[in-house]
C-alpha cells in the first residue's frame, strides 16, 4: 500500500531490477509479471523493467534468427494479457522489436537491417506505445550496432506515456549519456525520465553512472528513474543498484548491489523523489559480489551440478576456493590436491586446513607415477637435453587431465584458477591449469588477488565447525607465490615483483599507454618491454583459454580483440 504521507500528485514506481536469463523468455516474463503485480498490490502504477528485459542480455546472434524474434514478439503480447487484470498498472518493458523481413545474412546488402532496441508500454492488457533506443554504443563489451538500427534512423519520436496526472518519457541505456534522446523527451512532454538499463559491471562503474545521470537529471530539470539488469550473464556481471534522482540530481533512492530487488519510490512531476537508499559497497566487496554472482550463475543457468577446483596450497586457488563456497555452497564444491615431487610440505597442510575450515569435499591424488611415466616415454625423444618448461608443463597438464576427467565423470566444472597478471603475461600452461570450464579470476590482478583474500578474512565467516574466523589460512597470504614445479621455484624468478606488473600491465592494457609513456612514468625499460613482450606473445593462449568474468574495463575476451600475428610492438 501507499505510505501514509503519500502527496496527491505523485506516483508510486517500481523498479524491477530482475536477474534475466538469455533466451529464457518465458522465464523472464515471469520474473517481471511477479515484480509487477508485487509491486501493483503495494499502490505502484508504474513499473520499469530493465534493456532487453524479455530475452536477457546481450542476446548476441539470437538476435539474427527469424524465430527468436518471432517469440520475443509473441511472449510480449503475452506478458501484456497476463497483466491485463491490474486495472492502471503500466509496465515498461525492454524487449527487441523487429520490422518488415528479417535480416538476410546470406545477402550481401547490410543497408536496411530491421531490428530495434526496444522498450514497450504494456497497460490494459495491450501494448499501448513503443519506443526505439536511438544511441547504440558499439565499444567495450558492446555491439549493438551488430544487430540494431537507431530508432532515430526510422524516424521514431520520443515515447511520453501518462500516468496518473504524471508524464513519464523513456530512454534506455546509451541514450540517457547523450543531450538529445532526453531532450526530445522532455520537449514532448516528459515530467520524469524513465531509462532501462543493462550496463555490464566494472570497478568503479557505478559511481561513473550516478555521476553522469545526476548531470542529466539536472540539466533536463527532471526526475531520472534509473532501472537495472543483476545477474551473471557468461563473462559479464550486471550488479543491479537501480536508483533515483530528483530534478536537482542528488541520489533519492538505490537498490541493493548483486541481488534482485523492486526499489520502490514516490516521484512527482514538481521533480521530487523519495525511497530507501542502500549504502555502495566498498571496492572490494564489490568484486566480491560480481565474482560471487558470475559463478552462481554460470553454473546455476547453465545447469552444472557443481564445481571442481584444482587447490596448490597457494593463494589464487585458495582465493577461488572461497569464492566457489560463497556462491554455490560447500556441498556443491570439491577440491583435489595433486602434489608433485616438488609440492612443499606447508602447501599440503594449509590445503587440508583450508578445506576443513569451509567443509568442501577434499582429495588428494599424487601425480609422480603418471610424471615419471611421461618422462620415461619420452626419455629417448629427450635424451641429451636438460630439463627446463617442458618438464613443468607436463606436471601441470596432467592435473589438467585428472580434474577433466572428474569434471567428465560428474558433471561438474572445472574452475580454473589463473589470475590476470599471469594471463597477461603467458604464466599458465596450456591444456594445464588452464583446462577448465570457467575462469573465476581472470580479470583479477594478482595484487587485487592478495586484496580480496585479506578483505575476505575479514569478514564474519562462519566456518564448518561453527566457529567465526578467516577461511584463508594466513600463511598462504603470506608465503612468496610458487608454481612448485621445479626445486624452490618462485614466480618473481620469472616475473617483475607483482606491484610492478600489475601496474605495467594496467597502464599499457587497460590506459592504452604506449612503452615510451610508461617508462617515462619511471619504470624500467626493461621491466617494461619484457611486460609488453609477454602480452603480446601469448595472445595465442589466451584466445583458447576458458571464459572468465569481467570486473574491469579492459579484460581479456570481449574487450581485448588484438590479432596472434602482428609485428607491431609499441
Amino acid at each position: 500500500m501507499r505510505s501514509p504521507d503519500f502527496v496527491s500528485g505523485t506516483v508510486l514506481v517500481a523498479l524491477a531490477q530482475i536477474n534475466a536469463t538469455v533466451g529464457d523468455l518465458a522465464g523472464n516474463a515471469r520474473r517481471m509479471a511477479a515484480s509487477a503485480r508485487e509491486a501493483y498490490a503495494q499502490g505502484a502504477r508504474l513499473v520499469l523493467a530493465p534493456e532487453l528485459a524479455l530475452t536477457g542480455y546481450p542476446p548476441e546472434d539470437l538476435l539474427l534468427r527469424p524465430a527468436f524474434l518471432r517469440a520475443c514478439e509473441q511472449q510480449l503480447a503475452a506478458l501484456a494479457a497476463e497483466l491485463a487484470d491490474c486495472a492502471g498498472l503500466h509496465l515498461i518493458v525492454g524487449h527487441p522489436l523487429s520490422w518488415g523481413d528479417a535480416h538476410d545474412l546470406r545477402s550481401k546488402s547490410y543497408s536496411l537491417p530491421r531490428r530495434f532496441n526496444a522498450a514497450s508500454v504494456l497497460a490494459g492488457g495491450h501494448i499501448q506505445a513503443t519506443y526505439c533506443k536511438r544511441e547504440l554504443p558499439n565499444y567495450q563489451v558492446f555491439d549493438e550496432r551488430r544487430y540494431f538500427v537507431s530508432g532515430r534512423d526510422a524516424g521514431r519520436s520520443p515515447v511520453v506515456v501518462d500516468v496518473e496526472g504524471v508524464r513519464f518519457g523513456i530512454l534506455i541505456c546509451e541514450d540517457a549519456w547523450f543531450d538529445e534522446p532526453a531532450e526530445s523527451a522532455c520537449m514532448a512532454g516528459a515530467e520524469v525520465l524513465c531509462v532501462l538499463n543493462a550496463s555490464p559491471f566494472h570497478l568503479d562503474k557505478h559511481d561513473e553512472r550516478e555521476a553522469r545521470m545526476s548531470a542529466r537529471a539536472k540539466a533536463c530539470g527532471v526526475p531520472l528513474l534509473y532501472s537495472h539488469l543483476v545477474g551473471g550473464q557468461d563473462e559479464v556481471v550486471f550488479d543491479g543498484a537501480s536508483f533515483v534522482v530528483d530534478a536537482q540530481g542528488v541520489v533519492q533512492a538505490r537498490a541493493p548491489m548483486f541481488e534482485a530487488a523492486t526499489l520502490m519510490v514516490e516521484v512527482s512531476a514538481e521533480g521530487t523523489a523519495k525511497g530507501e537508499i542502500a549504502p555502495v559497497p566498498s571496492l572490494e566487496a564489490q568484486a566480491w559480489g560480481a565474482l560471487v554472482m558470475g559463478v552462481r550463475d554460470y553454473l546455476g543457468k547453465n545447469g552444472s551440478p557443481g564445481a571442481i577446483i584444482g587447490l596448490s596450497g597457494g593463494i589464487d586457488s585458495a582465493l577461488v576456493l572461497a569464492i566457489a563456497v560463497d556462491a554455490l555452497g560447500a556441498d556443491k564444491v570439491r577440491c583435489v590436491m595433486m602434489p608433485s615431487p616438488y609440492t612443499a610440505d606447508i602447501s599440503w597442510l594449509d590445503s587440508r586446513d583450508m578445506v576443513a575450515r569451509l567443509g568442501v569435499h577434499y582429495d588428494e591424488i599424487g601425480i609422480t607415477p603418471m610424471f615419471d611415466a611421461f618422462r620415461g616415454a619420452l626419455a629417448e625423444q629427450f635424451a641429451g637435453l636438460a630439463e627446463d618448461a617442458t618438464e613443468e608443463n607436463i606436471q601441470a597438464r596432467v592435473r589438467g587431465t585428472l580434474l577433466m576427467a572428474l569434471s567428465n565423470k560428474t558433471g561438474s566444472i572445472v574452475l580454473t584458477t589463473g589470475n590476470k597478471s599471469e594471463m597477461a603475461t603467458g604464466y599458465c600452461t596450456l591444456y594445464g591449469d588452464m583446462a577448465g570450464g570457467f575462469a573465476v579470476i581472470k580479470d583479477v590482478a594478482k595484487t587485487l588477488v592478495y586484496r580480496l583474500a585479506v578483505w575476505k578474512n575479514q569478514q564474519p565467516n562462519v566456518r564448518a565447525d561453527g566457529s567465526i574466523g578467516p577461511v584463508i589460512p594466513e600463511r598462504i597470504i603470506t608465503r612468496p607465490p610458487s608454481a612448485e614445479l621445479r626445486p624452490d621455484q618462485k614466480d618473481q624468478d620469472s616475473l617483475p615483483p607483482y606491484e610492478v606488473l600489475d601496474a605495467i600491465l594496467a597502464r599499457y592494457m587497460e590506459d592504452n599507454q604506449g612503452i615510451e609513456e610508461i617508462v617515462a612514468a619511471g619504470f624500467d625499460r626493461a621491466d617494461v618491454e619484457k611486460v609488453t613482450r609477454l602480452i603480446k606473445t601469448n595472445e595465442y593462449k589466451r584466445r583458447q583459454a576458458p571464459v572468465g568474468i569481467r570486473i574491469t574495463h579492459r579484460a581479456f575476451g570481449r574487450d581485448w580483440r588484438y590479432p596472434i600475428t602482428s609485428k607491431f610492438r609499441a
